[in-house]
């Protein structure tokens, strides 16, 4: 937990260097990123930063795990400290590795016991504890960074034509997964600046992947498998439709997006103006720094939903879509959140042709936001009888018929709503590209 909590400062920034006139945060503590553009912004996604960061403070999280006894009196190692295995087995959460760059992954722990190893690393069978100094040194001359991170799977991981290049524009959309370097661990798809775009896949590459969507902008995105986990961050205007999520969705520094899922579990930070209408077992999380956020009941499906629930352990009960718990300062302001109004609340029906057998949302809906959608299809009959019983010749049918179609299409341009389905009509293929 100790190990957990100081990797947290990997995102701190010094104000420092600010107090002193310089350009804050500094140039000087920025790395380039594939690009060759400074990636200090987004440590996150910086696999070359998290390994200087465990470089640069590894004498450091190794003092936190010596016991007491090993200690000076101003807290620090001396060049006779031992280093416990227990230590060793806590390090293994942020450390992994192979032997002869093998294909299998080891905890740092089983690497640490590997007998031609022991010379390098100080272990000692009587104390069953290692050398402080010479862990120290081995653990600095093997450390690498991640390879089946986030930077090489974009940099190495096999580029997915998912997305295309949008006309009159120089965003390039970047998509790749990691499918066929990664070892025997859940795979990971990475999806970054999608813009104005619709993309539908149901993919074996998504099976129980880790999918990451970054900077996704004015885009209507379809991941209809199911996933293990999903972090949406920094993405603006799009709607998110994704397959039933094992673990979390994360959502961080979004504007203006609707989430669509059934998950685990469910985390925002630093959102604005977001709409999740979700199905899931555990309490949503609101983490510091939202504004204006909506949660609603889940209201959609597809032929192979309930398929895919099942594939990954979720059920329609319980359901905590409307029982959020604020994890932050602010924790005593729940106007940071609402419960979406039934006024307000439409299905959403997803526009593509699969196999299956869900025909229905799972669980069906709470009866208030049920009862707003029969008042509003029974406006819709009464109105289709008040026409029928009109008696309308054929030329004043015609252009009522026109009339409506006028305010329609308005309607579609005021809202949005015509980038939508513009982005509907495939370029060859059919709408089963979803199937894909």
């Amino acid at each position: 937990f100790l190990l957990f909590l100081y990797i947290q400062q990997i995102n701190k920034v010094s104000l420092r260097t600010s107090l002193i006139g310089e350009e804050w945060p500094s140039p000087r503590t920025k790395s380039p990123s594939l690009t060759g553009k400074s990636a200090s912004e987004n440590k996150n996604w910086n696999d070359q930063d998290h390994r200087t960061f465990v470089q640069s403070h590894l004498s450091d999280m190794l003092e936190l795990l010596l016991e007491p006894e090993q200690l000076t009196a101003s807290s620090h190692s001396t060049h006779s400290s031992l280093v416990s295995y227990e230590a060793i087995c806590a390090l293994s959460f942020l450390i992994e590795g192979t032997v002869n760059k093998s294909r299998t992954v080891h905890p740092l722990h089983e690497l640490a016991l590997w007998q031609p190893c022991h010379g390098q690393n100080g272990y000692s069978k009587v104390s069953r504890a290692f050398s402080f100094p010479k862990l120290e040194s081995w653990l600095r001359s093997c450390l690498t960074t991640n390879p089946f991170g986030m930077t090489a799977c974009l940099k190495s991981g096999k580029k997915l034509a998912w997305a295309q290049q949008v006309e009159g524009t120089t965003r390039r959309a970047k998509i790749a997964c990691n499918t066929h370097v990664v070892p025997e661990v859940f795979p990971m798809v990475i999806m970054s600046q999608v813009y104005k775009q619709t993309l539908a896949k149901s993919s074996d590459t998504l099976v129980e992947a880790h999918v990451r969507i970054h900077r996704c902008n004015e885009s209507f995105i379809y991941l209809l498998s199911p996933l293990r986990s999903v972090t949406i961050e920094k993405c603006r205007n799009s709607t998110f439709v994704l397959g039933p999520v094992q673990a979390s969705v994360h959502v961080h520094s979004c504007d203006n997006v609707k989430v669509i899922v059934v998950c685990h579990r469910l985390c925002l930070s630093s959102t604005a103006g977001c709409t999740f209408y979700i199905l899931t077992p555990t309490q949503p999380l609101i983490l510091s720094g939202n504004q204006a956020v909506s949660f609603a009941p889940f209201h959609t499906h597809y032929p192979m939903l309930e398929d895919h629930m099942a594939q990954v352990g979720l059920a329609t009960l319980p359901n905590y879509w409307d029982s959020p718990m604020l994890v932050c300062k602010e924790s005593g302001d729940t106007s940071v959140f609402r419960l979406l109004p039934p006024s307000d609340f439409y299905t959403f029906v997803i526009p593509f042709e699969m196999e299956g057998d869900t025909t229905e949302t799972p669980g069906g809906l709470p009866h208030a936001y049920q009862k707003a959608l029969s008042q509003r299809e029974q406006k819709v009959q009464i109105w289709q009888k008040t026409v029928k019983e009109a008696g309308l010749t054929k030329d004043q049918r015609k252009q009522f018929q026109m009339l409506v179609e006028d305010k329609f299409y308005e309607w579609l341009v005021q809202t949005g709503n015509r980038q939508q389905l513009d982005s509907l009509v495939p370029p060859a293929v059919g709408s089963k590209q979803a199937a894909g």
